[in-house]
């Protein structure tokens, strides 16, 4: 056998064996944070306003919008959901919550303005202009979450020295095949990753699934308005806190993240840009992340050795301890239909986005496609 092979072979087998202990640390620290949470609810809870950009129908939306509408929260809510364009078709589901809630405090902002690059950040800046509460709740169009979600987010801020609270999310399905995939991507790489990745403290995520701050906070960062040019606005915002001297936390709540990629394609393009986005942000965490596809490399181990005895071994031993954390994930999520049969191709493209984003500058966002430099900034093109 070539030496080159031999070397390769002798590489991948050994970070398979790294991602392997990954794998045992993941689905015990998975299980350890989102155990029940027992703290006594707020005496008094601060009036909250959250605020729900809207771009397109996407499958489960209304329900995921309508999960926010039946909130247990006895503090004063404001819901407030924003759209850029009239003709957009979110916006007979926004009109419908909006008329079958007469009793809630609840609008629809439609404002075409653009104030930069980001969308999303445009939407906000547009609808903040209607928020009146102290405390804001921002959260992607597709977060579906429990009924105590508030009650236990605004919880956290109470402690003047949390700055912003952010929800570690899951993977649900909502249009086939491909979006499972997607689902499965999210439930099962990205939730374990983000939970060590805190938990061990060479993480701080900040992400769009959630984003709980005083409105004095984000003033003192200077509003959304600071974050119109940046691709990963929601890690931008964790970063300008912690910098104003407030921590950020991930709080120990599980949302619903809705995954309507109907394509090969649809998918790729999808996480090409979040896997770039990442790099962008925390290069050194995201190479390191590499360790963590430990069943892909024990089998690329494979292939360079001809399926020697050692090799095989690595791979037996790699596909159990992924399949063991994956059993950990499911106790959380208790997503209980998971297609096991495809968590090799799901691991399988996994490696090839992360392989890829190191060669993708340009990334495609709603249709549109972006330039992204190395600090995170877009630029259309």
């Amino acid at each position: 056998m070539h030496q080159p092979l031999q070397i390769a072979a002798a590489l991948f087998l050994a970070l398979a064996l790294v991602g392997c202990v990954y794998l045992l640390i993941a689905g015990l620290r998975v299980r350890a944070f989102f155990r029940e949470d027992a703290a006594e609810p707020l005496a008094r809870p601060p009036a909250v306003t959250v605020l729900k950009p809207l771009y397109g129908d996407e499958p489960g939306l209304e329900a995921a919008l309508a999960s926010f509408f039946a909130q247990d929260y006895t503090g004063e809510t404001q819901i407030i959901l924003g759209l850029r364009e009239r003709d957009d078709p979110a916006r007979v589901i926004a009109e419908r919550l909006c008329a079958a809630h007469p009793d809630r405090d609840v609008c629809l902002v439609v404002d075409p303005r653009v104030h930069g690059a980001n969308g999303k950040v445009s939407n906000l800046i547009n609808m903040a202009a209607r928020a009146k509460c102290p405390i804001l709740v921002l959260s992607d169009s597709d977060i579906a979450v429990a009924s105590d979600y508030l009650s236990r987010v605004v919880r956290l801020l109470e402690d003047r020295a949390i700055g912003a609270v952010t929800c570690p999310y899951y993977g649900l399905a909502k249009a086939g095949r491909w979006s499972r995939l997607a689902a499965m991507g999210l439930t099962h790489q990205f939730l374990p990753s983000v939970v060590v990745g805190w938990s061990i403290g060479l993480a701080k995520p900040c992400m769009g699934s959630t984003i709980a701050l005083r409105r004095e906070v984000l003033q003192e960062v200077g509003g959304f308005e600071a974050f119109a040019d940046r691709l990963a606005d929601d890690y931008a915002i964790g970063e300008a806190v912690r910098a104003a001297g407030y921590r950020t936390v991930v709080a120990p709540v599980l949302v619903a993240h809705g995954c309507a990629e109907t394509s090969l394609g649809a998918l790729l393009k999808h996480e090409l840009r979040w896997a770039r986005t990442i790099r962008g942000v925390d290069p050194l965490g995201f190479f390191g992340s590499g360790v963590t596809h430990a069943f892909v490399l024990a089998l690329l181990g494979v292939v360079c050795l001809g399926a020697a005895p050692g090799a095989l071994a690595v791979l037996a031993v790699a596909t159990v301890c992924r399949l063991w954390m994956l059993r950990q994930v499911v106790r959380v999520t208790a997503v209980a239909d998971e297609p096991w049969w495809l968590f090799p191709l799901r691991d399988i493209l996994s490696f090839v986005v992360f392989v890829s984003s190191f060669f993708v500058s340009v990334v495609d966002w709603r249709g549109a496609r972006f330039r992204v430099d190395q600090g995170g900034g877009l630029s259309g093109i």
